[in-house]
């Protein structure tokens, strides 16, 4: 590990960092784990914290966040469902964001990553994994509360739609709703900017913020998302009732 120069938090965000000088920007994270890396990362010291390097590509949130994406962004303290978590790289730097107060509720419907996931959750106390298949948000229910925000990174012809029946049962009415759009999975019938117009559409009831297009660290991808409004609630199958929940499925804490 190396002392860090340079380094300086960005503004309204507890645990997000930028290193002064670098071309192109380069992101840094307050590292709850411990050990620190996850997926071998530049590891850097700042006084007390150790910071995490956000690779872009190796992380689509990452690479919006490098290319000028400034909201929504998990914040101290919040909860935050994510959908496709995979192995846990971007979840990692989520929990780091939302601080040991804060939670993640990583969910993965594959056995295989979702293993390793379950490994790293293990040192991650505020990373919640959950298996299960997020088209089947009624199967989850009783293991997520209310969450602040919901980060959408499924590989699905509808993943917008996916994302959005998670909306309507998981999220907040001042909550955030962030999609990294895998055009490649929409169907090569379109072009990848067709695609993005018809998503954007789609999402008629969320006030969004300008997307972001990931190349070149993730090419035929794009980042939007934003808050939404009262019309997603009162669409078909979401009045923004909230069904009862019950214990959260915690990874092991440490010993």
């Amino acid at each position: 590990m190396r002392a860090a120069r340079g380094i300086r938090a960005l503004a309204g965000h507890a645990h997000l960092f930028e290193r002064a000088g670098d071309e192109p920007r380069s992101l840094w994270t307050e590292a709850l784990g411990d050990p620190p890396e996850v997926y071998r990362e530049r590891i850097l010291h700042s006084g007390e914290r150790v910071l995490r390097r956000w690779d872009p590509s190796r992380s689509k949130f990452g690479a919006a966040l490098t290319k000028g994406w400034a909201e929504p962004v998990p914040g101290d303290g919040e909860r935050w469902l994510y959908l496709g978590a995979s192995t846990g790289t971007t979840p990692s730097h989520l929990a780091d964001l939302v601080g040991p107060a804060g939670r993640v509720y990583a969910l993965e419907r594959s056995v295989r990553p979702f293993a390793r996931l379950h490994q790293l959750a293990l040192r991650y106390p505020n990373l919640l994994p959950i298996l299960a298949d997020a088209r089947r948000p009624m199967e989850y229910a009783g293991l997520v509360p209310p969450v602040d925000g919901i980060y959408v990174d499924v590989a699905q012809p509808d993943q917008v739609a996916i994302g959005l029946d998670n909306a309507r049962l998981f999220l907040g009415s001042a909550g955030a709703f962030v999609i990294a759009l895998k055009t490649a999975s929409m169907g090569r019938e379109r072009e990848p900017r067709q695609h993005l117009a018809a998503a954007v559409a789609e999402m008629d009831a969320i006030e969004l913020e300008p997307a972001v297009d990931l190349a070149p660290y993730h090419r035929r991808h794009f980042l939007l998302g934003g808050r939404p409004t009262r019309a997603l609630f009162r669409e078909p199958g979401g009045d923004g009732a909230r069904r009862p929940t019950g214990p959260v499925n915690r990874a092991p804490r440490r010993s």
